[in-house]
């Protein structure tokens, strides 16, 4: 399926020096649930081309950190920006955080990944959630407790099943939200998490 691209976010993006409209839908689940605070230490997983690592580079300042770790080449435009380390990587190939130059679990972990589509529409859903379910079971690697979680997931009763088993056991406080700047026709959704739990 092709989309309209130049809609409202993709021209709103490219004024303001975004590289991609989906840091609308961050910055709206940020505003509503407060996820990121100054001097934050965030991992962003999967986060090519780099718009969310833009918006949370803004909003933790100097003093915070966000690491984005994608299989991706590295975006060698994000390269200057003194708060932003980068890896180029599996996301599940990484075991520990020494991995990642750091020494204790992050305050945030956000991921706007989505699996390679097919346009098959239970064959997307099931790689989504697939991908959800994985990044779960790294948590207790690098979300620290009382952390936030921020996930994309393409919506299915599978989907919705998994969220409401999980999400509550695992965080004090949870929700599943779709930003405006979604694109309509879109499945997907996201997944919020506040005050991780423990660390499994």
């Amino acid at each position: 399926m092709s989309f309209k691209v130049k809609d409202h976010y993709y021209k709103k993006a490219k004024r303001e020096n975004f590289l991609a409209r989906s840091v609308y839908k961050l910055d709206e689940i940020d505003n509503k649930y407060n996820v990121i605070k100054k001097n934050d230490r965030v991992l962003d997983l999967g986060y090519f081309p780099g718009s969310w690592i833009q918006y949370v580079s803004a909003k933790i300042g100097n003093d915070g950190l966000v690491v984005g770790l994608d299989i991706q080449e590295i975006n060698t435009k994000l390269l200057h920006i003194k708060n932003v380390e980068l890896f180029r990587s599996d996301i599940f190939e990484v075991k520990k955080l020494v991995d990642l130059n750091v020494s204790s679990p992050f305050n945030v972990v956000i991921s706007d990944m989505a699996p390679k589509t097919t346009g098959i529409k239970c064959v997307d859903q099931d790689r989504s959630l697939g991908l959800v379910e994985e990044v779960f079971n790294i948590l207790p690697i690098f979300l620290g407790v009382g952390g936030n979680f921020v996930i994309k997931i393409f919506d299915s009763q599978q989907a919705q099943t998994f969220l409401r088993a999980n999400g509550k056991k695992l965080f004090q406080e949870f929700y599943l939200y779709k930003p405006k700047s979604t694109r309509s026709v879109s499945k997907e959704f996201f997944a919020v998490g506040k005050k991780y739990k423990n660390q499994g």
